[in-house]
């Protein structure tokens, strides 16, 4: 009787497998126990063989507590949020006392509960649970063959053993393959680009210093709109700081090494830079502060893993699938609420490397169509930031106050001057700022009537500045307008007690000391 009972498993085994295109999620042979799925609208239909046989009801309660623990433990081998589970046991004998109630479908109470109904199919009633099976899975299986001599069954046991376990490895090396279209070369060279230019970012002036930053290539709108489009790649390789560039880098080489395995080296490298100009570019449009690190190509990888997912979801969810989506979803969240950070980067970097990846796609996975709307996508969003950027930042009044800051670095008063007034004409809340620093080009310039104007104006506009009300304290005073001076050194001072020179100035000016 055990050899009827494990040609029955094997049989059904093999049905399923070959003809109704299950998956095998666990074979045993010791135990004769088969685990199979398959994904039908969104639901994961999996079915659990098993050559066992009870004496007692209560037994078979125990075992059937025990498959439901095994199956929410298998949940992340599974493709569907919904699980159908269909227990089958396979023995000569049922249980002496009345088990029929278990045969009602069960579940646990908890949130997507898996559901379960149970089959026996014993000497008695095997073809009526043979065929409730097969009308609950909606399936047709090949009637199990009766009377076949011993060594026949031995042999068909062997064969569909055989077969069954060759899917498995199969399956098993198709997994391995995904992961092993090229060995992280590019990644660790990526990584040492960066270091490389960190390096000279620090040997020449620092890499928190503005100045160096643009001078060696950062994300700075007034230069991209001049023609200067190359730093939305050079920023790419630029770090502020050690922990942005440490916090880069070990992303890069988890997201780099899991990218460039699946992907291939070719594919990754077009993916990593693809997604970096489309991070940049997204940078332009969306902020006018100067800004450098790998993030949007970071972010490209996320976006590019993501794809992955969708070609092979249930790889995808076996591996790294949660991992990477609550790290996304973290660096997600972080990103809105902390100010510092550049989420058009980011945003515009996990988008672009989307659609580099649909351009690109997978190997051995080729797709026209999803590559041609890849394409055409990806040019879309390209064209779309450039145009929006440089509309943007030139009807911005923060880009126009970069360029004067700049220009005043330089000492180019009356070009401030210029842009300044250009500045001015446009819609904004940087009125104070612009008039400030018009002020401060006109005494340069020894313009001191058009400098007392413009700080005047100044301090009606939030936000003041105090080295505004210093400033007009200091010319009042050169022009004889004592109680004036008086009255704006105590405005900055108020402002800014921490600053020596206002308290210089207040003593100088009142006669008084500050405090």
């Amino acid at each position: 009787m055990y050899l009827d009972d494990q040609y029955k498993l094997y049989h059904m085994a093999y049905e399923l497998v070959a003809n109704q295109q299950f998956d095998i999620l666990h074979i045993d042979h010791n135990t004769n126990e088969i685990w199979l799925e398959k994904y039908v609208n969104k639901r994961s239909n999996v079915i659990r063989l098993i050559q066992k046989g009870f004496d007692w009801k209560n037994h078979l309660k125990r075992d059937i507590a025990i498959v439901f623990q095994k199956a929410k433990a298998m949940k992340k081998l599974l493709a569907g949020k919904h699980i159908e589970l269909y227990n089958v046991y396979i023995s000569s004998h049922a249980p002496v006392d009345d088990w029929e109630s278990l045969k009602k479908p069960m579940q646990l109470k908890e949130k997507n509960p898996i559901k379960m109904k149970v089959y026996y199919l014993d000497n008695e009633g095997s073809n009526e649970e043979f065929d409730r099976l097969q009308t609950d899975l909606d399936v047709q299986l090949r009637t199990i063959p009766e009377n076949v001599d011993e060594e026949q069954q031995e042999q068909d046991i062997q064969n569909k053993k055989r077969y069954l376990t060759e899917v498995l490895e199969n399956k098993h090396k198709e997994v391995e393959k995904v992961f092993s279209f090229g060995k992280p070369y590019f990644t660790y060279l990526l990584i040492a680009i960066n270091l490389v230019l960190f390096i000279l970012l620090e040997l020449n002036g620092g890499s928190p210093s503005i100045n160096t930053l643009i001078e060696m290539g950062a994300k700075y709108n007034p230069s991209i709109i001049e023609g200067e489009w190359w730093r939305i790649a050079s920023s790419m390789f630029l770090h502020i700081g050690y922990l942005h560039l440490l916090m880069n880098m070990l992303a890069i080489y988890y997201l780099g090494t899991a990218t460039e395995r699946i992907f291939g080296r070719t594919r990754f490298l077009f993916i990593y830079f693809l997604a970096g100009i489309g991070g940049g570019l997204a940078s332009f449009a969306f902020t006018t502060n100067v800004s450098a690190g790998a993030s949007g190509a970071i972010f490209g990888l996320f976006g590019a893993l993501l794809f992955f997912g969708i070609i092979y979801k249930r790889i995808f969810f076996q591996t790294m699938g949660s991992n990477i989506l609550i790290i996304l979803l973290i660096n997600i969240v972080l990103g809105f609420s902390v100010e510092q950070i550049d989420m058009g980067a980011h945003i515009g970097g996990l988008l672009a490397g989307f659609l580099a990846s649909a351009m690109m796609h997978l190997p051995n996975k080729k797709n026209v169509r999803t590559q041609l709307i890849g394409f055409i996508a990806y040019v879309m969003l390209i064209t779309g930031l450039v145009i929006f950027g440089l509309n943007s930042n030139m009807n911005n009044q923060s880009n126009y106050l970069m360029q004067i800051e700049q220009l005043l670095l330089d000492n180019q008063f009356e070009e401030v001057v210029e842009v300044a007034t250009e500045a001015l004409d446009l819609e904004g809340d940087m009125q104070g700022p612009i008039l400030f620093q018009r002020s401060y080009a006109y005494i340069e310039l020894n313009e001191l009537n058009l400098a007392v104007e413009d700080l005047e104006q100044s301090i009606l506009h939030e936000p003041v500045l105090p080295e505004a009300y210093y400033n007009l304290a200091l010319l009042y005073d050169s022009n004889g307008q004592i109680e004036e001076a008086k009255e704006m050194i105590t405005k900055a001072y108020e402002l800014n007690p921490d600053e020596e020179s206002f308290a210089e100035v207040y003593k100088k000016i009142t006669g008084e000391s500050p405090e």
